[in-house]
């Protein structure tokens, strides 16, 4: 792994599960280079269910830890999940090694004690001995949870202050994009109980799986089929979803979410304080961060003072909503439509399938960085500095356009809003995997 594909942060102690004789304590050490005013922490206190909590962080560990089309010496490096606190939730992020797999364990209000300090994101640190610890917290444990860098009071074994180095994957920035804009298209096809769901899961073939899967209904049951039938859901990599299988005995219930196209298929695992979410790409080799499902909502950078106005109003965590957003950042209805899809698209939004509500999440480091890491992004822009790009047809029905290639000039078509490109990208993805440099320049230009 190269060094442009990672950002290096430097955590001033590990992240830390204290165990004693009537509570244990999880401490998480984070670092962001948004610079925030005298918050030491964001939340500290109790969770009601520490045995729930702690099982279903160890899934989401596994989850980014777990490779699908990467090496082993690749996989190493990736192991830091995203935590944001605030509006009564608790949620942490973290997609699989090829980006191709997200998680996210949501740790709902009635499942915590005590309050709120400030809300926030952060990138945490998951280090080996605290996925040690994590797995020694039984039922009757009491679990003190610290989110934020509280170095006076973070606790450890033997009061030791260890500066670690860990990078961050830019894959991640980019997967959050695609996943939330997944996820706020996906509607709910199934609903199971717990022993729907073991039996459904029963149905996984052992080994590897080379084929598509579909998921179908015969009377009150579910199974996973090689064969299509109607009203059944096709699924990639079937074998990712091995993933849930330590949680299955301890959920009240199972939701499957489906993309309308397929793009993703979720589903979500629910105990009584806590959410585990797990969503899969189409196929296998198909990482969520190099589809590029809003890569033209990011032509046009956001100003430094838009986005102060916005972490104000949102205040980080908090329930996203366009409609209140024109009033309180001083902007019309029109720029704020746009801007929900900017901030989408930057990864600045998750998205909730139970509330259908989008929720603010802000990243543990400038925008400036997210709008710089998708190739096609530059190569679109760089297409409109060189004049590269010239307009043959520009009417209401439709757009054509010639844009310089290497050795060849490529034709763009766009008509009803659905463009096509004679450049290899769109010859080979077909406009399934975000548009290519050359429509993105089009698109930009005849603005």
């Amino acid at each position: 792994m190269s060094s442009a594909d990672t950002i290096d942060y430097i955590y001033s102690s590990p992240s830390t599960l204290k165990h004693s004789k009537n509570k244990d304590e999880l401490f998480l050490s984070n670092y962001s280079e948004v610079p925030k005013a005298n918050l030491p922490c964001f939340f500290n206190g109790k969770l009601s269910n520490p045995y729930i909590v702690a099982r279903s962080l160890v899934a989401l560990a596994n989850v980014v830890k777990s490779r699908f089309t990467i090496s082993k010496a690749e996989i190493e490096a990736l192991k830091d999940p995203i935590v944001t606190v605030g509006n009564s939730h608790i949620r942490f992020e973290g997609f699989s090694g090829c980006a191709g797999v997200y998680g996210r364990v949501d740790v709902h209000e009635q499942g915590q004690e005590d309050a709120f300090i400030a809300s926030g994101t952060t990138n945490v640190d998951f280090n080996p001995q605290m996925i040690l610890a994590l797995n020694k917290v039984s039922k009757n444990s009491q679990f003190e949870l610290s989110v934020g860098s509280k170095d006076v009071e973070v606790k450890t074994d033997n009061d030791k202050v260890v500066e670690k180095k860990v990078p961050l994957p830019n894959r991640w920035v980019k997967g959050l994009s695609t996943v939330q804009h997944y996820l706020s298209q996906s509607n709910e096809i199934a609903t199971l109980n717990r022993m729907q769901s073991i039996t459904l899961f029963r149905s996984i073939p052992k080994g590897k799986i080379k084929s598509d899967y579909y998921l179908i209904k015969r009377a009150n049951r579910y199974s996973f089929s090689p064969m299509a039938m109607a009203n059944s859901t096709a699924i990639g990599g079937l074998e990712r979803l091995r993933l849930l299988e330590p949680l299955l005995p301890l959920i009240t219930e199972v939701k499957v979410f489906a993309h309308p196209n397929a793009q993703s298929i979720s589903y979500q695992l629910y105990f009584d304080t806590v959410t585990f979410s797990l969503t899969i790409s189409r196929d296998p080799w198909r990482g969520f961060s190099a589809e590029g499902a809003l890569l033209e909502e990011l032509m046009e950078e956001i100003d430094e003072e838009t986005l102060s106005k916005l972490n104000n109003f949102s205040h980080a965590n908090q329930a996203f909503s366009p409609t209140l957003l024109p009033i309180r950042i001083g902007k019309d209805e029109q720029d704020t439509t746009k801007l929900t899809a900017k901030l989408s698209a930057m990864g600045l939004l998750g998205y909730d399938l139970d509330s259908h509500q989008y929720f603010y999440r802000q990243l543990p480091f400038k925008p400036s960085r997210i709008l710089t890491l998708n190739p096609r992004l530059k190569g679109a822009k760089k297409l409109l500095e060189k004049k590269q790009v010239k307009i043959i047809l520009n009417d209401k029905n439709k757009i054509e356009a010639r844009v310089a290639g290497t050795g060849v000039e490529h034709l763009v078509i766009i008509q009803n809003n659905t463009a096509k490109c004679t450049c290899q990208w769109y010859s080979k993805y077909q406009g399934e995997r975000g548009e290519c440099k050359h429509v993105l320049a089009v698109r930009e230009m005849v603005k």
